[in-house]
């Protein structure tokens, strides 16, 4: 459920928002920042699939050593489609392009999606800023700990601490410097205490945000 990942072995960490299938506005933003795939690093907050229209590419990245990604809700619902052979749920919610490929390039999507299922749900990353905790929607306790049992559900769906501080009523989370969060689509960052918001929407407004945090 957890992977941890040493800061010192890169020159520069970017954490990314939910990409959606936005292959080409990435390779933009990469090299906007002049990112070094020999060098650098880009850690996906998750969904990195569904909706955009170049999801089969955005698996891709999964086989480069310089993309690390925590699992969405929408790479789970593929994995859950996939192992029970109804796709209605998944395609309903963006997954309708994995049934529009030819046979060739969807038999390699079918194999990259099964990768996904060894994605970490977590990532603790130790860098020059500090520890930093990646989760797709929230990391459903108020106390951080290396390997603790937590919902995996609420990690991967779960909005209420958000809704809260939305509201001016949240809480941050301890035993990290910084978290990490995609999930819900947001006109603009939202960072409150060490907690980060970061999906801001790149498949609807073509905003993806990347944080350097090294």
């Amino acid at each position: 459920m957890y992977q941890r990942i040493d800061g010192n072995n890169w020159r520069h960490i970017w954490i990314m928002g939910d990409l959606h299938g936005c292959h080409q506005r990435l390779m933009r933003a990469l090299r906007d920042c002049r990112f070094n795939p020999y060098q650098d690093l880009l850690i996906s907050v998750g969904d990195i699939i569904d909706r955009g229209p170049e999801s089969l590419p955005c698996l891709r990245l999964l086989n480069r050593r310089w993309f690390k990604a925590v699992r969405g809700n929408h790479e789970q619902m593929a994995i859950d489609s996939l192992e029970a052979g109804d796709m209605s749920l998944w395609t309903l919610n963006g997954g309708v392009w994995f049934t529009q490929l030819p046979a060739d390039a969807q038999q390699e999507a079918r194999a990259l999606l099964r990768a996904c299922d060894a994605l970490p749900w977590i990532i603790e990353l130790h860098c020059e800023s500090g520890k930093h905790v990646i989760a797709h929607a929230d990391y459903p306790a108020r106390e951080y700990k290396w390997q603790k049992a937590v919902e995996r559900e609420a990690v991967l769906w779960r909005r209420e601490r958000l809704n809260a501080l939305l509201a001016g009523k949240g809480e941050a989370i301890t035993g990290a410097d910084h978290f990490w969060f995609g999930h819900t689509p947001l006109e603009q960052r939202i960072d409150t205490g060490n907690l980060h918001y970061i999906d801001t929407g790149a498949v609807f407004s073509g905003n993806l945000t990347l944080a350097r945090v090294q």
